[in-house]
């Protein structure tokens, strides 16, 4: 079973949802100890949550920015990846940029959204005539008040594997 398929069945199994989480936390380890969650994933849109949790916290008991802005990369980073053949595409993240509004004292939550119909306008029209593009992915951070705690711009680099170069 592959991740696009975990992922369909997680949209409506709690076990499958569940499955997911344990598969990503053995899949980037350097994730796990942060106990990221998807609470809710649709074939547009993902949910995540960052836990308010020692690991998390900075020096004042709040949710370190680092953890704000990995939950951010997550977010928008496994939704590219679940709307894009990642056996065609490479996706790999080339710029982020935070800005941090609100000290985070509880659990946070992230939203993310694109369609169909940003995959043809963002990718795979302008892939038509360059050899990549990158994709400005902004995302918003809320603690369970709602209030706004960051906001992340994470820029993604799509390129058809057959145009990425490894060596040099």
């Amino acid at each position: 079973m592959n991740l696009t398929s975990i992922i369909n069945k997680a949209q409506h199994s709690g076990f499958y949802l569940w499955l997911l989480n344990q598969g990503l936390n053995r899949m980037i380890p350097f994730n796990k100890p942060h106990g990221f969650k998807i609470t809710n994933i649709s074939p547009d849109k993902i949910q995540t949550k960052l836990p308010y949790k020692k690991r998390n916290l900075n020096h004042i008991k709040g949710i370190h920015a680092c953890a704000m802005a990995t939950i951010s990369e997550y977010t928008t980073g496994l939704m590219i990846l679940y709307k894009l053949d990642v056996k065609k595409y490479r996706i790999i993240m080339q710029k982020l940029e935070m800005d941090y509004h609100f000290q985070a004292k509880m659990d946070a939550h992230a939203e993310f959204s694109i369609d169909d119909n940003w995959v043809i306008n963002e990718v795979e029209k302008p892939l038509e005539s360059k050899e990549s593009v990158v994709i400005p992915c902004e995302i918003k951070l809320y603690d369970k008040k709602e209030n706004h705690l960051s906001t992340g711009k994470i820029y993604w680099q799509i390129k058809p594997w057959d145009k990425v170069k490894t060596k040099l």
